[in-house]
């Protein structure tokens, strides 16, 4: 049995993004460092990764393009203790409702249980937020339902279009102010629907760029370097190689020198079994443009 790729992780607060794998029950990670380089060869064909810490009962071919890396078995079996699917109501976990920025004019509100801290944040990508409260499951349920109809903030944001943004964030300041605003609009419900048991927290924007490794200088956000194309499926043999300069919500981004930075979707890479790759190996997989590049599919 060989070590499969089980997609980006990020388990510490200020720490580095960790790329885990398992084999069978056995699991570890790897931690990434930007600067450094990164590269990878597909090999064999790509399995469900099993859900809830389980291996695929069946051992399913999983599809090329599929960020869900499972198959429709072992999916439903995932969701079926899933906060967001509404199907643990009497979780007793406490939970906080945060107000998360992925781009100019791009806001979500959404709720996290409390021990995981920012992770989830920083899973989804989220460029700055802020907390709004905190308290039982669902009273931060309701207090999300209010500040949807509210705020008129989405409760769910395509990552293709967080993906899109990525490459033409404005300033921090300007980050800040605007989930700022969002949480003075917030803050003045009281009296209008908010749960007597969630708890209100404190304005405080926190900004990801730094930990993503985007922003003025990186060559990924703020000065138009931006990316040029993602990769839209791995392929047996196919290969991905390049400096990493960046990392945000499950994306890697790589500098692949003549052909610009390429994002790769780590959520395509789950059930892989991977060998690396030197930088010679470029980029053999299909990728699409990003942003305002090219949208037909095809290959460097």
């Amino acid at each position: 049995m060989e070590w499969q790729c089980t997609g980006l992780r990020w388990p510490e607060e200020r720490g580095a993004p960790v790329l885990g794998w398992r084999k069978g029950r056995e699991v570890r990670g790897s931690a990434l460092a930007y600067g450094t380089g990164f590269g990878f060869r597909a090999e064999g064909m790509r399995g469900c990764a099993g859900a809830r810490g389980n291996a695929c009962p069946v051992g399913a071919a999983v599809a090329a393009r599929s960020t869900g890396g499972r198959c429709p078995e072992c999916g439903r079996l995932d969701r079926a203790h899933s906060v967001a699917a509404d199907t643990i109501p009497d979780d007793p976990r406490t939970y906080r409702v945060y107000l998360a920025w992925f781009g100019p004019g791009m806001v979500k509100v959404g709720i996290t249980a409390e021990e995981r801290g920012a992770a989830r944040l920083r899973e989804q990508g989220a460029v700055a937020f802020s907390w709004l409260g905190r308290g039982p499951l669902m009273a931060a349920r309701r207090a999300e339902e209010l500040l949807r109809a509210a705020l008129g903030v989405p409760d769910r944001i395509p990552y293709a279009r967080k993906r899109a943004v990525r490459a033409e964030l404005p300033g921090a300041a300007e980050r800040a102010g605007e989930v700022g605003a969002l949480y003075g609009r917030a803050a003045a419900l009281d009296g209008s629907g908010w749960p007597e048991a969630l708890e209100r927290l404190p304005f405080e924007a926190v900004d990801h760029a730094g930990i993503f490794g985007i922003g003025e200088g990186t060559g990924v956000g703020g000065s138009g370097g931006g990316v040029v194309r993602a990769v839209t499926g791995l392929v047996g043999g196919g290969a991905v190689a390049g400096l990493l300069v960046a990392a945000a919500g499950p994306d890697l981004h790589l500098e692949t020198g003549a052909d610009g930075i390429v994002v790769v979707d780590t959520r395509l890479m789950t059930g892989w079994a991977l060998a690396a790759a030197g930088p010679e190996a470029g980029v053999s997989v299909p990728t699409v443009g990003v942003g305002g590049g090219v949208s037909q599919d095809g290959l460097f």
